[in-house]
């Protein structure tokens, strides 16, 4: 009896940049993030940054891969840091602290509403929670005035 071959259905790439990536360590974004901040005062600062940097970033760092450089950006980007300062207004910046670029009224009335909305979400959840806390308490001392009153 002859064993059968069977598709494991696994697929080989046969782009040599795709395969090239997926041979190399992966650098977690976390760990690009702090790189990035170690070594370029735009993102050290927090200050606006230049549009289309990932471009410059990959081309500047090629051992970092796009899906994690992109998982690091947006973690920058949606820091409150970086929405103060996009919401501030002024010049973005490139990787080596030059200006490349201004913020836009739209981008900053954008980071202006994040801001707000993020804001407003802490505010209701520190509201909910010292209502809550409230509650407990006015049952505590319900429940001690009962035993207090029928306890013996």
């Amino acid at each position: 009896m002859i064993p059968e071959q069977v598709d494991t259905g696994t697929v080989t790439s046969t782009d040599p940049e795709t395969a090239e990536e997926s041979k190399r360590p992966r650098i977690e974004p976390r760990a690009i993030l702090k790189r990035l901040q170690a070594e370029s005062p735009a993102f050290r600062d927090s200050k606006p940054l230049a549009l289309k940097i990932d471009a410059s970033i990959l081309a500047r760092y090629p051992d970092f891969d796009r899906k994690n450089l992109r998982i690091a950006l947006r973690m920058h980007t949606a820091s409150t840091k970086y929405l103060k300062s996009v919401d501030r207004g002024g010049e973005r910046f490139d990787l080596d602290g030059k200006v490349a670029g201004e913020v836009t009224e739209e981008q900053r009335q954008h980071a202006a509403m994040t801001l707000k909305e993020r804001f407003a979400a802490v505010a209701k959840q520190q509201r909910e929670k010292r209502e809550a806390e409230e509650a407990e308490r006015r049952r505590d001392d319900k429940l001690k005035q009962l035993v207090s009153k029928f306890g013996r």
